[in-house]
């Protein structure tokens, strides 16, 4: 987190449309460049929505449902009124028919078939107009689709989903156990079975848990039937039973294609074929430090699984985290990111658990493992905020006695629980995480919380926080209410009775809620984690030299600064020839900083490299900075960069930006004037050139550009004089062939000229030169506080929307421009540059010394005449104070260091559970189950989910939704 990052500042609130994708899974169809033509398809085709009511073809199977229906090219969605009862996402080349029915008079029907032989009515309820227009471009994106190609290769792909098999089987394979896992043993002469579908470690190493206990079977009777009539992989209809069957438990070998169903990282794996492989032929012999942390960790990911105690798996686990970490180099690998591998791995494939990992890090869960993880610190804020809310007495209670909720909450929320809980349990979550979104976590957590309430009022300390919380977590499998007379009562659960309070008590926790309150806190983390950044940055600089803790904070504020203003280019690994340092180690990406950067930077702290004017105009009187371009601010640059990358480093800490300043700042008189000498001798001889000597008047003319009177150009002048007449004194001497007398040698204008014990005998012949190398070039770096960046505003209504748009820099640059001509026309435009030193302000230049050897006394500038030109002597105008926000950084009070630490001490170790050690199927212990009674128990824990529904139709609507089904296509 020490890393300079202005990513955080460049947030932008989603729009409509992105939001609707998240909802919907689908992913963001990148740009087509303009000259690639031919490859552009359905994506350019405009987006639509419309009111629709969809009915499902086959009768008596599904009711109808208002709602909404959106042309998404290449995805075709539908979602209900109430946006969870129904909802599904097409994509285009899985249509494989559309007819417009032969319904009654005034209603505009479509009839859809899909590649799984489905039939969906979609009654179209807006205007015709907008009917044929919606139809049109539906025209056009199935057009579209068909010339892409992707029509073919949708047999090839659902060849590789297990749910083809098992509705075309109608159960379980005869080389599957129960569990779901394959029977590798065969008879003698009889080949291993083949298979195309994909599946995960758990295939090999068998599932966690017993599937008896689990009731595998009966999970797969029913999965088989839902799918079997509402479509699969592609194709699947999430009617209310499916979110009803997902809150029950998936199956062990349906779930990893059923978590990149629902997740939507099918999507991505069926319009990238092949991608996965080609990364893994790109990073074959590479190295790179996300590398090096991924090795540090496989072997403690989840190391009580069979899969992960052999090679297999952790080879698996090395080639997924490292494709992601190259296709993903911002983000590269984050603790944690191991612990959802690995467990994704179990149910998926390589390729599989590639994709999902990409939309968990990208959509389902942004920012959790960036570099800040700036999305897990905002989660747990918003978190701690429900807490508050909807627990007001365990949230006093644990301020009171100083526990820290998010030494808990963070692991769980980062590893999905995985990491907490038995993984039976665990993987139930994740189940209704990817159905129904990231609100499952704060659901959850807060049931947590609630159950476990009267305990949580007696702990004392962080320490007894996690160990109730260990002792909970160990106890899911056991009863919820043993003492309870009633035997389907007894049966209940902990873990059962904590989902029914998860989606029943805190159902109220929406998506919009969790928008809602991210938007509300999100400037919070982002200074909490700017301060601790600073902090960081400043403890990791190898040296302070001599500033102080304060001081080297302003440099690091300027620089960043700086950086939000022109953004550094991304932080790059060196090339490979040079991958690795002196010592073996590798040497690592950081970001540094060019020369537009470092112009912004250094006018923050140097008078001289900006330049600032006081405008007014009659209507109004304002400050205005630019920042200056010269030759001397690039010298210094290149000056500074000892490396001599063309850059200076930004990355971590600042140091050569510090080391740079301490070169100067703390000078005397003698070392200033030296060290502008060697900025201005160019290849290091000790010498300046006649073309150097004119280069550094140059520079003390811009230093001095905007200085009243003429004292310093006066000073110039003489020192020009000076540096050549006494330059020329030092030269070898000649005679003269025909006149005999004596003259210097004439040299090239690159020719070594001027040393440096000159050019201090020239400085201090002028006054003005010698004061200003004495004090005033020191004192022209100033390290001020600099003013707090404004953040983008959070979204608050049209109103607060309307002003943000309004109140824009541009809008406030176009306003100055405009009073400013005004101000021209009626004759009261005046701009007066401030000086960037500020010494002399008569307009008489100062007598400078007349001999080198003896020079006058020095007269100070106390004596000087009170005829003055002064800028203004309104403190308004002058005053720094005026500029800038001279308070410093404050602290939030939302500090990441508590997370950081409970991130490490969780994944360091997991607590292993004997009820994931998967079950044996020689078991035949009793159950106390009648035969027929398990499928029973199955059906009464999905009605213990079951909520109402709401289709949003009248009896009418019902009514003309069921003669659809019989109507025919329109000849």
């Amino acid at each position: 987190m020490s890393t300079i990052s202005t990513q955080l500042r460049n947030f932008k609130e989603p729009t409509k449309d992105q939001l609707t994708h998240v909802f919907f899974s689908i992913p963001e169809v990148p740009p087509v460049p303009p000259k690639d033509t031919e490859k552009r398809g359905s994506g350019d085709i405009e987006n639509m929505e419309i009111n629709a009511i969809l009915s499902f073809g086959a009768q008596e199977v599904e009711d109808s449902y208002a709602g909404k229906l959106h042309l998404l090219p290449p995805y075709l969605a539908f979602s209900s009124l109430d946006r969870k009862s129904v909802k599904f996402t097409l994509p285009l080349s899985t249509v494989r028919r559309v007819e417009r029915l032969n319904a009654r008079a005034g209603v505009y029907a479509l009839s859809l078939s899909t590649w799984h032989g489905m039939k969906i009515i979609v009654q179209l309820t807006s205007l015709r107009p907008t009917a044929d227009l919606f139809c049109s471009l539906l025209r056009e994106a199935l057009k579209a689709e068909l010339q892409r190609g992707q029509m073919k290769a949708v047999k090839g792909f659902v060849k590789t989903c297990y749910s083809e098999g098992l509705v075309s089987l109608s159960g379980i394979s005869d080389n599957e156990r129960e569990d779901g896992s394959l029977i590798t043993e065969t008879k003698e002469g009889c080949p291993p079975p083949e298979t195309e579908f994909h599946g995960g470690l758990g295939l090999q190493f068998k599932f966690p848990g017993d599937p008896k206990k689990l009731r595998e079977a009966s999970k797969i009777k029913l999965w088989t039937t839902y799918l079997k009539n509402h479509g699969r992989n592609l194709t699947l209809l999430r009617y209310p039973q499916c979110t009803r069957l997902v809150q029950v438990g998936l199956p062990n070998r349906l779930r990893g294609e059923m978590w990149e169903t629902l997740s939507g990282s099918i999507y991505l794996r069926f319009s990238n074929p092949g991608l996965y492989d080609q990364l893994l032929l790109d990073i074959r012999g590479t190295n790179s430090t996300s590398f090096e942390d991924i090795e540090k960790d496989l072997h403690r990911s989840l190391p009580e699984y069979a899969g992960y105690q052999a090679d297999e798996g952790i080879s698996a686990l090395r080639r997924v985290l490292q494709a992601y970490s190259h296709r993903n180099p911002e983000v590269g690998y984050c603790q944690a990111m191991n612990i959802l591998a690995a467990a994704i791995l179990i149910y998926m494939s390589e390729e599989q658990a590639f994709w999902l990992l990409e939309v968990l890090c990208d959509r389902l869960l942004p920012g959790y493992y960036s570099p800040t993880m700036h999305g897990t610190l905002l989660d747990q804020r918003v978190f701690e905020s429900l807490v508050t809310r909807c627990l007001p007495m365990i949230s006093d209670h644990f301020q009171a006695v100083d526990v820290q909720l998010s030494v808990a909450s963070l692991p769980w929320f980062l590893s999905l629980y995985i990491n907490s809980m038995p993984m039976v349990f665990a993987f139930r979550i994740a189940d209704c995480f990817f159905c129904m979104g990231p609100k499952v976590l704060f659901q959850v957590g807060k049931a947590i919380l609630k159950i476990n309430g009267e305990k949580l009022l007696q702990i004392q300390d962080d320490g007894g926080f996690l160990n109730l919380m260990r002792e909970y977590f160990a106890s899911l499998g056991d009863s919820a209410h043993p003492e309870s007379a009633d035997p389907r009562t007894r049966a209940i659960t902990r873990f059962q009775e904590l989902l029914l309070i998860s989606f029943r008590e805190f159902a109220v926790i929406s998506d919009e809620t969790i928008l809602s309150e991210r938007r509300k806190y999100r400037n919070e983390i982002v200074n909490s984690i700017e301060s601790f950044s600073k902090r960081s940055a400043v403890r990791n600089l190898k040296t302070l030299a001599r500033f102080t803790k304060e001081q080297a904070g302003f440099i690091y504020d300027a620089l960043y600064k700086a950086m939000c203003e022109v953004p550094p280019p991304p932080a790059a690994a060196p090339p490979p020839s040079l991958l690795t340092t002196a010592d073996g180690n590798q040497e690592k990406a950081e970001t540094r900083i060019g020369i537009p950067t470092f112009h912004v930077f250094l006018s923050e702290i140097l008078t001289w490299a900006r330049s600032e004017k006081i405008v007014i105009n009659g209507f109004q009187q304002r400050i205005d900075r630019e920042v200056a371009e010269h030759e001397l601010i690039d010298r210094l640059f290149y000056f500074w960069d000892t490396s001599c990358k063309g850059s200076l480093s930004a990355h971590k800490c600042p140091q050569d930006l510090v080391s740079g300043l301490d070169g100067v700042m703390f000078n005397d008189l003698m070392e200033n004037i030296e060290w502008f000498f060697n900025l201005h001798d160019k290849n290091k001889d000790g010498y300046l050139t006649k073309d150097e000597v004119l280069t550094l008047s140059e520079s003390f003319l811009f230093i001095f550009r905007h200085e009243i009177g003429d004292a310093y150009l006066g000073a110039v002048s003489k020192f020009m004089t000076n540096a050549f007449e006494y330059g020329d004194s030092l030269l070898p001497q000649h005679t003269d062939s025909k006149t005999g007398a004596a003259e210097p040698r004439e040299i090239g204008h690159n020719q070594p000229y001027l040393n440096l014990a000159t050019f201090r005998m020239v400085v201090l012949a002028d006054e003005v030169l010698e004061s200003f190398f004495e004090t005033d070039l020191s004192a022209s770096f100033r390290l001020e506080p600099v003013p707090d960046l404004e953040l983008p505003p959070a979204s608050s209504g049209f109103l607060g929307d309307l002003w943000s748009n309004i109140a824009t820099q541009d809008n406030k640059r176009m306003f100055n421009r405009l009073s400013d001509e005004l101000g021209k026309t009626i004759g009261k435009h005046q701009v007066i540059y401030r000086p960037t030193i500020g010494r002399f302000t008569k307009l008489e230049e100062p007598t400078a010394r007349e001999s080198l050897i003896s020079p006058p006394t020095k007269t100070t500038s106390s004596g000087s005449s009170l005829d003055t030109v002064v800028v203004s002597s309104s403190p308004s105008t002058l005053d720094t104070s005026s500029i800038h926000d001279n308070g410093p950084l404050s602290g939030s009070v939302f500090s990441p260091m508590p997370h950081l630490k409970a991130v490490n001490a969780a994944f360091m170790e997991r607590t292993p559970f004997a009820i994931d050690d998967a079950g044996d199927d020689d078991d035949d212990s009793d159950l106390d189950m009648v035969h027929g009674e398990d499928d029973d128990r199955v059906l009464d824990e999905v009605d213990a989910f079951l909520e109402a529904h709401d289709s949003g139709l009248t009896e009418a609507d019902k009514e003309m939704a069921k003669d659809l089904l019989n109507a025919e296509p329109v000849k």
